[in-house]
């Protein structure tokens, strides 16, 4: 007798947020008794959490979208032969960045352009939409050696080129508490390592009220640290490092500007990672400027050193955009010195491709892909590849 369990799949692009609201999302389908097939061929229902941080992990939605809707039409010659073969077309759910971005209360376009352009998607659902089982997340998480805890999202920063504040809404801290429950059932699943995620986990509590800050520093508050200017990131580092069935501790992202001196000594703890992921997206001043990134190059260097004296033998690696509007052979030269005076563990290095709704999609896109691919190469070499190179 042929099986009546429905089938679900879930294809993800992007961020390891993605990657984690994923899972949440698989949760939410398992307490309904469904099941999780590896092809899209197979299943009922097809959720696509997508990406909009670049032009091509939409475009890449889009021709997913494409062959999922042609599949059955492909394989059977008209719409009688799939009710006599009692055949049906996935549903098609999209969610992610793209519908935060059409949906949310900070818009990049409207939701009817976006159905427009997907017509053969059945459903747009949000983020805030679904009915996230985050411990039940537990199980699906294919990893077993490292978890993904999401410990906010949403941002409150605008970088010029990002649409991320758009997507993915304004900062909202996850609650403390559920938090660590959260990390101690995994230590009791067998996770040893657990990466705490957000846009800028730096960031994360200030958001809660006066009330929820007190609490958790009267709580959490290690009388042997000030308390002054007291991040609460930093506590939660701290409450994390005592759950003694987890080993290690990372976390994504940091912004460069939110990085305190607490986080810092927070970081010095044994079990907390020695990568540090520190974004850069250029080397130069004006074009820093222009990207809205309220530092400068003499600023981050600075950063830079008070962790590795703080912290000797500690790895940054980080982000960066080439080909931003402006960015003239001078300013690309002046990041490619900085880089090779910092030496990054590692990038992940961007080619600029203006997103519609941003205040840089204004800006002229003057620099050919050509010349973007090539800068890109420099960098790639560099960084990635360990390569001498010199820029000409």
């Amino acid at each position: 007798m042929e099986s009546k369990v429905k089938k679900y799949y879930i294809k993800t692009f992007g961020c390891q947020m993605n990657e984690a609201e994923s899972e949440m999302i698989a949760a939410g389908y398992e307490c309904r008794g469904w099941k999780q097939v590896k092809n899209w061929q197979e299943a009922n229902e097809v959720v696509i959490n997508s990406c909009s941080v670049r032009e091509s992990a939409e475009n890449r939605v889009f021709g997913l979208v494409n062959n999922i809707s042609k599949f059955k039409i492909k394989n059977t010659k008209c719409e009688s032969t799939i009710r006599n073969l009692k055949l049906e077309r996935p549903k098609i759910i999209l969610s992610g960045c793209m519908v935060g971005s059409a949906m949310g209360e900070r818009k990049r376009y409207t939701f009817k352009q976006l159905k427009q352009r997907l017509p053969q998607v059945a459903e747009f659902r949000p983020w805030w939409e679904w009915d996230f089982k985050k411990m039940k997340a537990i199980k699906t998480r294919k990893d077993k050696q490292k978890a993904l805890v999401p410990i906010m999202t949403g941002c409150n920063h605008f970088c010029s080129y990002c649409v991320v504040p758009y997507a993915k809404g304004k900062e909202i801290s996850f609650p403390f508490e559920d938090i660590l429950c959260q990390i101690k059932e995994f230590g009791k699943k067998g996770w040893q390592e657990v990466i705490l995620l957000g846009q800028n986990v730096n960031t994360y509590g200030k958001d809660f009220t006066k009330e929820e800050k007190d609490k958790i520093i009267s709580c959490y508050h290690d009388s042997c640290h000030s308390i002054k200017d007291i991040s609460i990131f930093s506590l939660l580092l701290r409450a994390v490092h005592k759950i003694k069935k987890i080993t290690k501790i990372s976390f994504l992202t940091s912004n460069p500007w939110d990085l305190t001196d607490d986080i810092i000594q927070a970081m010095k703890l044994p079990k907390v990672d020695r990568y540090l992921h520190l974004p850069l997206q250029s080397g130069d001043n004006t074009i820093l400027k222009n990207m809205n990134r309220p530092y400068t190059v003499e600023q981050y260097w600075e950063l830079v050193r008070k962790i590795r004296n703080e912290i000797p033998g500690i790895k940054i690696g980080t982000d960066l955009i080439v080909g931003f509007p402006g960015e003239t052979k001078k300013a690309f030269e002046n990041t490619v010195k900085l880089c090779q005076k910092i030496g990054f563990e590692k990038a992940y290095i961007a080619m600029y491709s203006p997103r519609p709704g941003t205040s840089a999609f204004k800006f002229k896109d003057n620099i050919s892909y050509q010349e973007k691919k090539r800068r890109w190469s420099v960098l790639e070499k560099l960084i990635n590849k360990k390569l001498s190179v010199k820029e000409s």
